[in-house]
């Protein structure tokens, strides 16, 4: 009943930028805290960046200072500025949202960075 859908994905050259988007829609009455993951082949899904609703943000270490989360209550929508852009941030990139006691998972989108 409730999903969750990315957007923003695509190819950038090192150095640039991207900006992702993360809708959740169906029958929410309250989205609580939501986030960024992303998995790159063969490796564990790791998370990248998560906000609560009055916008306390978090970010692993390896994007402090390059990503920025943020999001907009009304719409239901979180989003990822993604600048500085590296090889290594190529992956899936997975938004999730904490919604009535339960994870939610959007389907990834694909962020790839070239040299």
């Amino acid at each position: 009943q409730v999903q969750l859908m990315e957007s923003g994905g695509g190819l950038v050259q090192a150095g640039g930028s991207l900006s992702l988007s993360c809708a959740a829609s169906g029958s929410i009455f309250s989205v609580n805290a939501m986030g960024w993951y992303r998995q790159a082949p063969g490796k564990q899904r790791e998370l990248v960046a998560a906000i609560t609703r009055s916008g306390t943000a978090t970010y692993t270490d390896s994007v402090k200072g390059r990503f920025t989360i943020s999001r907009d209550n009304a719409k239901n929508t979180v989003y990822l500025q993604m600048d500085s852009l590296k090889p290594e941030d190529t992956a899936v990139y997975y938004c999730n949202a904490y919604i009535f006691t339960k994870n939610y998972w959007g389907q990834g989108t694909q962020v790839t960075v070239s040299s």
